[in-house]
């Protein structure tokens, strides 16, 4: 099983030692992992005396002692009655520690995809990591609840081992094998026997079940792209209807599950190949110390058959102990894909965090104005989008962005935002404000009517009247009665209505930055104009950067910077009406 190599269980150790060794649940989780090996310490104990058990019971069945067969059917339900004790406390105390690890990974996880925005990062510069969302809802479940398993498995199967082993070469020095007439003792005859048993059932189960490991790794990225593209859909619903794209989009469904479906079928069919192959050996097991020891049995009458019976237990304990792998195989193969699943995550996050600190040179400056300082703007093939750009806004200043398709202009804005790696320079704003950016498409969080105007920076107990007024403002009248109402919102309303709902979001949380990058397009020149004058006459201190494609959105800016392409740009003072003033390579006074 060359998967299981070094590189596997460092990254597995990097994914598991902080809640263990840093986490502020790090104590308790010791102690309570410390009681759950006691408590299967204890199991084992139990095993053991339960194995000491078949030999005193059967040998008092086999003298027909009625009272002392009695005796031990007694003494077998207090060790039963402790044993299931044992069990369901080890059960719920592993299930108390699986939640919280959980539940600490998954907010490690979020925190790290959501800071230095690597969750956008991830999909603009990186490889694009298929489905995170599943990653951290699923494969974490998943990876803390077979992880601790598996370890409580293998050390339970450690303890077994040194346990039982011990016995059972103790009961082999009662066999001896006959052979031409005479007979020999083999010291360790019976745990020789299990280990050869075991290390080749081993050997044949990692050969048969070692692709289950990449199939199993591949199919939870097939159903995740699947369930992905029907969520697509979803959000999108209105788009595919406007186009009758249902055909198409019912192919592409057919194409993704035919993947889940083919990958599922080599599943079926290396599983049911390990299947045959551990079903029969599990089924041999059964019998293979009988095989082993019915001779020395028959030739040695002093066993008896209480002795046989220990000898059968105390061999199937060895054996189970060293045959752990042969029967978690498609366990161990399915946690080893969730493994991969996490570490290839956190290495697509570490290569965002990589791209950053090396692409990303724009500082950020505290000043008293928007200032932007030398700034060059690049795509990640190297293209110049801007080069040195030179720009001061002051506040209560209006700054039009305008330009060809593709000259760059939303990359500036997410530049400017600190969004985009790729250049250098300066951009300064005064320090402890938020600028709020709005793009062409609003987001808007599920939740309620309220729950969407307050987002990201609005006091969730903004009043009634406060939104109501922001609402028929913006003129959005008529959802004033549905504040409280749980929509998916992004669907219910037009573009044009979310892009109002936008305004709203300014009018309420009322920024002294606002960057609308063509945050109006959906509406007309009118209504386009009543929310740039309605921005004007409420909130007069602000600036307001926007990008746009209509002339008709001069007459609310006081300049425009004009981007060229191949990186040039002009600043054109709008003050005077059609005669700009231009300013090639340099700022014109404010």
């Amino acid at each position: 099983m060359r998967q299981f190599n070094r590189e596997f269980f460092r990254d597995l150790w990097q994914i598991s030692k902080p809640y263990w060794t840093s986490s502020e649940d790090r104590w308790l989780a010791r102690g309570v992992f410390a009681l759950i090996i006691g408590l299967n310490l204890f199991m084992v104990f139990i095993s053991y005396r339960i194995t000491q058990w078949y030999a005193v019971f059967w040998n008092a069945v086999q003298h027909y002692q009625a009272s002392a067969a009695w005796q031990q059917i007694f003494v077998f339900f207090g060790l039963a009655t402790a044993y299931i004790i044992a069990a369901v406390s080890q059960s719920f105390f592993t299930e108390m520690i699986v939640i919280r690890w959980r539940r600490w990974l998954t907010h490690s996880y979020l925190d790290a995809w959501l800071a230095r925005r690597t969750y956008y990062h991830m999909q603009v510069l990186g490889d694009g990591t298929d489905n995170p969302d599943q990653r951290i809802s699923e494969d974490l479940a998943s990876f803390t609840s077979q992880t601790l398993n598996i370890v409580i498995g293998l050390f339970s199967s450690v303890v077994t081992l040194g346990t039982f082993i011990f016995m059972l070469w103790e009961l082999s020095a009662m066999i001896w094998i006959p052979f031409h007439g005479q007979t020999f003792s083999i010291p360790g005859y019976l745990v020789w026997a299990a280990l050869i048993y075991s290390v080749f059932g081993t050997i044949i189960t990692a050969l048969i079940g070692r692709p289950l490991i990449r199939l199993n790794f591949m199919q939870e990225r097939y159903q995740a792209d699947f369930r992905f593209s029907m969520m697509r859909l979803r959000e999108n619903s209105e788009s595919v209807a406007l186009y009758g794209g249902e055909e198409r989009e019912g192919k592409h469904f057919r194409q993704r599950f035919a993947e889940v479906y083919a990958n599922f079928w080599r599943i079926i069919w290396r599983s049911m190949r390990l299947n045959w192959w551990t079903s029969a050996y599990g089924q041999i097991a059964i019998i293979f110390p009988l095989v082993v020891c019915l001779p020395a049995y028959f030739v040695n009458k002093e066993i008896g058959v209480g002795g046989l019976q220990q000898i059968m237990a105390a061999f199937a304990q060895v054996q189970g102990a060293l045959s752990f792998i042969v029967s978690s195989y498609t366990t161990l193969a399915n946690w080893h894909a969730v493994v991969d699943r996490l570490r290839f995550f956190r290495q697509s996050m570490g290569e965002v965090h990589e791209i950053q600190d090396k692409h990303y040179h724009i500082e950020r400056r505290d000043t008293p104005r928007l200032e932007v300082t030398d700034l060059n703007v690049r795509l990640p093939d190297g293209r110049n989008l801007v080069n040195g750009l030179q720009l001061q806004v002051a506040p209560s200043e209006h700054l039009l962005i305008m330009g060809a398709s593709g000259s760059g202009k939303s990359t500036l804005i997410r530049a400017l935002a600190g969004i985009w790696p790729y250049g250098d320079g300066a951009v300064g704003l005064p320090a402890g404000e938020r600028p709020l950016f709005l793009p062409q498409r609003p987001y808007l969080p599920m939740g309620t009517l309220r729950d969407v105007l307050v987002y990201p920076y609005g006091l969730e107990d903004s009043s009634d009247r406060v939104l109501t007024e922001a609402l028929q403002r913006v003129g959005m009248g008529s959802l004033i009665g549905q504040l409280e109402e749980t929509r998916l919102w992004s669907h219910t309303l037009s573009l044009g209505e979310q892009q109002r709902l936008a305004f709203a979001r300014i009018l309420l949380q009322r920024p002294r930055w606002i960057f609308l990058d063509e945050a109006s397009s959906a509406l007309d020149e009118r209504a386009e104009g009543e929310l740039y004058r309605l921005l004007a006459d409420v909130l007069p201190a602000s600036a307001i950067i926007s990008v746009g494609h209509r002339s008709s959105l001069w007459r609310y800016h006081s300049r425009c910077l004009r981007l060229l392409g191949g990186g040039a740009w002009r600043l054109e003072d709008g003050a005077s009406g059609d005669e700009a003033q231009l300013a090639f390579g340099h700022l014109s006074p404010a």
